[in-house]
């Protein structure tokens, strides 16, 4: 899920090209979007289509009112000729009495007489400097479809997202668990900013500021690596490998890595990776601001010469612009081997040829680029260029980070430009999705992925169209960087490149392969005849996953979330020496482990 819809059967990726489409993708894609966002009017109407449009994407802030941002203004109250003087309850006096007053009692309440001061704080409202933001779509509610029990927002998105990749896949949890093994299978998930709003950590920070008791739940629920554990215990029951692997805006690439390096070495045959992220809130976007990473309406308005700040266009990577437009989202993949994709028919999306993480070294300030990001891009092209060779991967292309900051738009077009005249392509094109859903952060990645598989079931690149030129700063000798959508052919673009740039120096990039190369990997590895099997054992899969879709487009559904159910104690083991058994499960965990060091141990 994320500001343009849900990612699953591209419906978020037609959203963001949909002018171009042909009229029966269009009204699949406004379907989509008028369930999710509880409207009860025909979506092949003008007017319910111009709403669509106007209530997705970046957009002004929609989660809370942004011309009244509630906070509370520090007073010193002086006594003048007369002390300060007012009446409560006993219940309400602190415990212990601040210096200088003085109390009269009354029995249930008290008067208090103060002749010097008085510290106290007014509620009162401010005007937010920041009005745009990437939001989920108008009327959709991820707490309202189940029963939430006050889950704090991001887990309330980890829930639907987590559920919609599974049940997009078209195998369901409970194949998979009678088709591998309890331990071979992980769940790579987690926040870069935690759950923040007053559920989680918000309410646990500022409820004693406020007056009042942090909850049971805040503390635990707060915790960022949350999204993997409620996955575990609410959708899959899954007591295989978990890990929250958080590196800021490259955290989405992270969990990616994670999964596949499992997947390699052999100690995991699935894995779910993936993000999500809440965080479109007044502090949040406050302390963002100030740092000098958003885009501020006032600045917008000098930009564009206007009146009034063009919220669609506040994300304008590799033009004029000063800043990025904060998101929210939640995105999920599930990665699975290739010898158990074939086994049971999984549809394949594409492949993971590899995902590279590295620092920046020695940094002037934590926020700043620094030279990480080179390594990252240039392992990944070099990394592709061994697969495809050096022709073909001048026809690939680049999903950039793009967060339509100044200082973005200098630095990694500046990393793309060098790397691409490195490896001699000529215009290597490059895309940024964040101009069309904002930057959500963790699952930022995520976005970019999506946006590169819908391109390559499409045949078209979403063009940078919220900018109307490229800045002169901008490095672009050797790139293409379209402000319209670009076609391409996808049997001839084998493979696409996300780039992730995070605070802090986490750099991430991830080669990806298409699915009609993939296939032409498998077929090369496994037979023709294998591969014939699998297109038959794909079928049903394939209709299993269509079914859900056309569901999801009638009403949405509640994601899977089994509370309660199916809760193992140890007495329901079958532990023996070689290996244990848990109900649920057809595999056993196989305890026959070879010594690792058998060089150094034994006799």
């Amino acid at each position: 899920m994320s500001p343009a819809g849900r990612v699953s059967f591209d419906h978020a990726y037609r959203r963001m090209v949909i002018e171009r489409l042909g009229e029966a993708d269009k009204s699949r894609t406004y379907r989509s979007l008028a369930t999710l966002m509880n409207l009860h009017t025909d979506p092949d109407l003008a007017d319910t289509r111009k709403y669509i449009d106007a209530h997705t994407l970046v957009r002004r802030v929609e989660l809370f009112d942004p011309d009244a941002v509630r906070w509370n203004r520090s007073l010193s109250l002086r006594a003048g000729d007369q002390p300060i003087t007012f009446r409560l309850s006993k219940k309400q006096l602190p415990e212990e009495l601040p210096h200088g007053w003085r109390i009269t009692d009354h029995g249930e309440d008290v008067t208090v007489d103060i002749d010097d001061k008085l510290a106290t704080l007014l509620p009162d409202t401010r005007v937010s400097q920041v009005s745009s933001a990437g939001q989920v779509p108008t009327g959709f509610d991820p707490g309202a479809i189940y029963p939430s029990r006050n889950h704090p927002r991001g887990l309330q998105l980890t829930l639907f997202g987590a559920s919609d990749a599974l049940r997009s896949s078209g195998i369901s949890v409970e194949t998979l668990k009678d088709t591998i093994a309890p331990d071979e299978f992980a769940v790579y998930s987690g926040s870069a900013m935690a759950q923040l709003d007053r559920e989680g950590y918000g309410g646990m920070l500022q409820n004693p500021m406020l007056g009042k008791r942090p909850t049971s739940k805040n503390c635990p629920l707060g915790l960022p690596e949350m999204a993997a554990d409620f996955i575990n215990a609410y959708v899959l029951g899954s007591v295989g490998g978990t890990a929250g692997i958080i590196g800021a805006c490259a955290t989405f690439l992270y969990n990616v890595k994670h999964g596949i390096d499992d997947i390699r070495s052999g100690a995991k045959r699935a894995v779910l990776v993936g993000n999500a992220e809440a965080p479109v809130l007044p502090d949040v976007i406050e302390s963002y601001r100030i740092m000098g990473a958003l885009a501020e309406d006032e600045v917008l308005m000098e930009l564009d010469g206007s009146s009034a700040p063009d919220h669609r266009r506040a994300c304008r990577p590799f033009s004029s612009n000063c800043g990025f437009a904060i998101s929210e989202a939640s995105i999920y993949a599930l990665i699975v081997d290739d010898e158990l994709a074939l086994e049971l028919g999984v549809s394949v999306l594409g492949s993971v040829a590899g995902v590279y993480v590295n620092a920046d070294g020695y940094k002037k300030s934590i926020p700043g680029p620094g030279v990480g990001n080179y390594v990252t891009v240039a392992k990944a092209m070099a990394n592709a260029r061994s697969i495809l060779g050096e022709d073909a991967l001048k026809q690939t292309y680049m999903q950039a980070h793009g967060t339509g900051t100044p200082q973005n738009r200098v630095t990694e077009s500046h990393i793309l430009n060098e790397l691409a005249k490195t490896f001699r392509i000529d215009r290597w094109l490059v895309g940024a999705v964040k101009s069309y859903v904002g930057h959500t952060l963790a699952p930022a990645g995520g976005d970019q992925l999506a946006a590169i598989l819908g391109a390559w079931n499409h045949g078209m690149v979403p063009g940078i169209t919220t900018i109307d030129h490229i800045a002169d700063d901008v490095y672009r000798s050797n790139l293409q960087l379209p402000i319209d959508h670009v076609d391409i052919d996808a049997s001839s673009t084998p493979a696409a490149f996300v780039n992730s740039k995070g605070f802090g120096g986490n750099n991430a990039t991830g080669c990806f392969l298409s699915p009609e190369f993939t296939e032409t990997m498998l077929e090369k590895r496994w037979g023709a005849r294998a591969m014939s099997a699998y297109r038959a054992r794909n079928e049903p899969v394939r209709e299993n996953a269509r079914a859900y879709d056309e569901q999801m487009q009638r009403e949405t559904l509640s994601p899977i979330y089994k509370f309660g159910e199916g809760v193992l104690e140890g007495e329901d083991l079958d532990i023996q020496p070689d290996g244990i058994r848990l109900p649920g499960f057809s595999l056993p965990v196989d305890l026959n482990m070879e010594n690792p060091y058998p060089d150094m141990t034994g006799s």
